[in-house]
């Protein structure tokens, strides 16, 4: 079967994003009194602050790139929460509320085999606004510093009917790429990345330092 995601894109993080992402994070800190599945797992502190940090970098690089405003602070409205609806973008016959999820490799050399997990909690949580799913991958590279990789888009409503993913249920041990196992807090969705739609791809992005259009690993056979 040809994999949905035809190319991923690679762009260069700037030092000015790292710090207002930084800002964001500090504020949500302080201010941000919600728990959040994150939170949940996270053992310590800085590990909370690390995570909060990937995901506020992930949707300010994704707003500079589509020329989106940029998120006024940590996980949206007044009280933490901003119902899965990180950006919404218009086409003339269809309006996509997006949920950006980001994400920290080793490597940006990405394989189709690679996935992005999603609670399932996420996915049937009520009140949420979310249609598709946007998946970002953050390294870093010694010779071209902090780099994003876009992989791309995840139709919600494809993953809720089964179409695309798979569902483990909570306890479920996993294998990770260097051999060592995790288990599964809950119910969660396993997304392949060559299962994600190749991001947009416009001129702006061509110009941007550090651009790169990739093509995933063949999974391992």
């Amino acid at each position: 079967m040809p994999l949905r995601n035809e190319y991923y894109i690679q762009i260069q993080v700037t030092d000015e994003q790292k710090a207002y992402a930084r800002k964001l994070v500090e504020y949500s800190l302080r201010h941000h009194q919600v728990a959040n599945v994150w939170d949940a797992h996270a053992s310590k502190p800085i590990h909370t602050r690390m995570l909060r940090y990937t995901g506020s970098l992930g949707e300010v690089v994704f707003a500079d790139i589509y020329r989106l405003t940029r998120p006024q602070r940590a996980f949206g409205a007044v009280n933490g929460q901003d119902w899965g609806q990180d950006f919404v973008l218009q086409s003339e016959d269809s309006i996509f509320s997006l949920d950006v999820k980001a994400m920290k490799r080793q490597t940006g050399r990405l394989g189709a085999d690679y996935v992005l997990n999603i609670p399932s909690s996420q996915l049937q949580k009520p009140g949420s606004r979310t249609s598709h799913y946007f998946c970002l991958s953050f390294h870093q590279s010694e010779r071209r510093g902090t780099i994003a990789s876009l992989l791309g888009f995840i139709d919600k409503k494809a993953v809720e009917e089964r179409e695309l993913g798979r569902l483990y249920p909570a306890g479920t041990e996993r294998l990770r790429a260097d051999r060592t196992t995790f288990r599964f807090e809950e119910d969660t969705y396993e997304i392949l990345f060559g299962d994600i739609s190749s991001p947009l791809l416009t001129e702006r992005i061509k110009q941007w330092p550090g651009f790169r259009k990739c093509t995933l690993l063949k999974t391992k056979e």
